[in-house]
């Protein structure tokens, strides 16, 4: 008896050492609760991926994207299927991209949407993989990707089975597209995308080549039709007609066109469909699918995934914890891994930023910068773990200057969106290259930054408002919904960051000005409600004015998506002169804490995403640091569908809780310094990248007592007392161990 026991012991001791970091990975959290994280195929900073389109059909479908303002193509409470799409975003709050459907069906031909859309079941996903079961038609479905493709393997029954492209329709806001029949299998084409947030001048065509692995029995073009009574004033678009071309072989286009193939299946028949795609051309769509999958079946480009899932996740190993954490750390990884993702085909070009030109690069170009979201977290993650990545995404952003005379703000394959506001580049390459990683031209890039911090605003970008922030060191309230708070405390921030590189680069009056402008939060504090209030522009407050209004995403004057609450504690580059405009450390202390205690702090939006941190900039008040951040992960971050609070914004809410599970916080974007606090993990095991740091690994080990000892007693850095609970990122990398002795009292 004790020998079984023994032996399974044993066993299941073996099976938890052989588990992958991929095994931990539950692509289905953050798919409901407006996370708009989707389940799809996809592999590390992919251009493709192949996603469960389900926002789209049924009459009593209450996600359906025309009929609400949806952005994610995938939403985990609804299961009405419409087909796959390929490439899309993932953690955003607008909808775009999300088209070229591809679905199966069976029986009579129906390339209506209205009407093939089907109900599934047995969903499962992992990292590059996806699939799920048709009721309606009896089919399992099955995607994976390459970087740049997409196969999909369909498992049809006995009878007539169909493969359907809509290009109709899709999670963008842009219509048109062209199809074009090569072959008996191959059809390639292109669709219109875009109008991201609103703006109408930011679209951009993908393009594609799809095969059928079987030839068909039957194939064609579809429209859908006007009527031919000529009674154009009562025609509705949504109830036309489709035809099908089966005999013209030329192209087709429009606003809804697609291609079907028809096949006669055996019971447990297979029908794989690969589709290549790209921003530059067709022929960039048909190198990228022959390249990424020559000669590999199915399994192998599923496999292929999941190995490159597994190279980076593991990069960072925990040990201890519970099985729910690791599964919430790495799925939190996953997500932040995905975006910035590839522009570039595989022979290096790729579509020039805000211009018609291709161009070639010689390393990856990256695209998809949500900047305001990334700029806080996302970026210091991929610098001191994928350093080779992040210097490739500044060089992106420093080519987009040389293109198109800006960096980015908020950039979507090749054009700029100008959603959000701010000047979120800066602190981004400031950060960066403060971090040691320099390879990158440092002075092109500060051209460019000190053009937008300077450029007047009729003529700036970044900055329209920069002739009031300027003149009067705070841009005023000149209408009332004009966010004017919001603007500037992003232009201080960034002003800040830029200080710093201009001092280290020897530009002592930049850095001096541009250090005294980031003073300039102190103009909208309120004595009155000890918080920040819009000015107008003769420099007297703005009122009435509540601080609370703005909660739930309603407008509120001066401030975007929060109010003044969410708001008011956002000077990170100076946080203990904001605590003496407030009266001193324990009035901070006081009114930070009410934030928590009043269920103030918005745990799904990014303006007080760094708030826990700021206790630990007093000494004696750092448990409340480790104490809040403990229970917002717990409170937010779990392996459930609604497991992140809100949209994860390109893996922002995601790389928050990696930060703060491993131990550690980049509070201030632009300063290379982290908060410490309590760690999730016994262990964790960070891989460095010798190339940039002369450390091959840093190890933060955590010694606590019991399970759920929370309060940081001690903290040693190579074995030496460390007597604070702010590190520098080169105390962090050289650090070689970093170790927290953990107790029950708050120290």
């Amino acid at each position: 008896m004790k020998l079984f026991l023994l032996i399974g012991a044993l066993a299941t001791a073996l099976g938890q050492q052989q588990r992958q970091p991929a095994d931990y990975v539950d692509p289905f959290v953050g798919t409901t609760n407006f996370g708009t994280t989707n389940p799809g195929a996809v592999c590390p900073a992919g251009m493709m991926s192949v996603v469960p389109f389900n926002v789209m059909g049924s009459a009593d479908n209450k996600y359906d994207k025309d009929a609400r303002w949806w952005s994610t193509p995938y939403e985990h409470t609804n299961t009405y299927f419409t087909g796959y799409s390929h490439v899309n975003l993932s953690g955003v709050g607008c909808p775009d991209l999300g088209s070229l459907l591809l679905m199966p069906t069976t029986g009579e031909l129906d390339v209506d949407y209205r009407h093939y859309g089907s109900k599934y079941s047995d969903e499962r996903a992992s990292p590059g993989y996806y699939s799920n079961f048709l009721t309606k038609y009896g089919v399992k479905t099955e995607v994976t990707a390459t970087p740049r493709s997409g196969v999909a393997r369909f498992t049809f029954p006995q009878g007539k089975s169909h493969i359907l492209l809509n290009l109709g329709e899709g999670l963008t806001n842009e219509s048109g597209a062209m199809i074009r029949r090569v072959n008996a299998c191959e059809v390639e084409g292109m669709k219109l995308l875009g109008t991201f947030c609103y703006n109408p001048q930011a679209v951009f065509p993908i393009y594609f080549v799809m095969r059928v692995k079987k030839a068909p029995d039957d194939a064609g073009y579809w429209k859908k039709q006007r009527p031919m009574t000529g009674a154009e004033a009562e025609w509705d678009p949504d109830q036309g007609k489709y035809k099908l071309y089966r005999r013209y072989g030329k192209e087709m286009a429009g606003d809804d066109v697609g291609f079907f193939f028809s096949f006669d299946t055996e019971e447990g028949e297979q029908v794989e469909v690969r589709m290549g795609v790209s921003f530059v051309s067709i022929e960039g769509a048909r190198l990228n699918l022959d390249r990424e999958q020559a000669g590999k079946d199915f399994d192998q480009v599923r496999e292929e995934a999941r190995e490159k899932w597994n190279d980076d996740l593991a990069r960072i190993t925990v040990e201890g914890g519970t099985e729910e954490q690791k599964r919430v750390f790495y799925t939190a990884l996953y997500h932040a891994l995905l975006q910035p993702n590839l522009l570039q085909d595989v022979d290096g070009q790729y579509p020039a930023m805000e211009s018609n030109e291709i161009r070639t690069t010689r390393g990856d170009r990256y695209t998809v910068f949500s900047l305001w979201d990334t700029y806080r977290n996302v970026h210091q993650l991929l610098t001191l773990v994928y350093p080779e990545r992040q210097t490739q995404m500044v060089r992106s952003m420093i080519d987009m200057y040389r293109e198109h005379g800006w960096l980015p703000k908020w950039e979507l394959y090749g054009r700029e969106t100008l959603t959000m506001e701010g000047d979120p580049s800066i602190p981004v390459i400031v950060d960066t290259w403060m971090k040691g990683l320099r390879d990158f031209d440092i002075d092109v890039a500060y051209e460019a930054m000190y053009k937008s911090a300077t450029t007047p605003g009729p003529e700036n970008l970044m900055r329209p408002d920069n002739d009031d922030y300027m003149a009067l060191g705070y841009v005023p309230l000149r209408e009332r919904y004009d966010n004017s708070v919001s603007h500037a405390l992003e232009y201080y921030i960034a002003d800040y960051a830029l200080s710093t590189l201009a001092e280290a680069l020897g530009k002592k009056e930049d850095a001096a000005l541009l250090r005294r402008r980031s003073l300039g939060y102190r103009h909208y504090y309120s004595k009155e409600y000890g918080t920040l209030r819009p000015l107008l522009p003769d420099g007297t407050f703005y009122s009435p004015f509540d601080p609370k209004q703005g909660e739930n995403f309603e407008p509120s004057p001066g401030f975007h998506e929060g109010n003044a609450w969410n708001y008011t504690f956002y000077a990170p580059h100076d946080v203990l002169g904001l605590a003496k405009l407030m009266g001193g450390r324990k009035a901070f202390v006081d009114k930070l804490q009410s934030v928590f205690d009043n269920g103030y702090y918005d745990p799904a939006n990014e303006p007080d995403i760094a708030y826990a941190h700021l206790f630990s900039y007093f000494r004696g008040e750092e448990w409340r640091t480790q104490e809040q951040t403990q229970r917002l992960l717990a409170k937010y971050f779990t392996t459930r569908p609604d497991g992140i609070p809100g949209n994860d914004d390109t893996g922002t809410m995601s790389a928050w809780a990696v930060f703060n599970m491993i131990g550690l916080y980049p509070d201030c974007p632009g300063v290379p310094e982290y908060t410490l606090t309590t760690p999730v993990f016994s262990k964790v095991t960070i891989r460095l990248d010798p190339k940039w740091y002369k450390a091959k690994e840093l190890v933060i080990e955590t010694n606590r007592k019991q399970p759920g000892t929370l309060y940081i007693h001690k903290v040693s850095v190579g074995g030496k007392p460390l007597g604070k609970f702010r590190l520098s990122h080169d105390e962090l990398v050289h650090a070689g161990r970093l170790t927290f002795d953990l107790g029950e009292e708050r120290r």
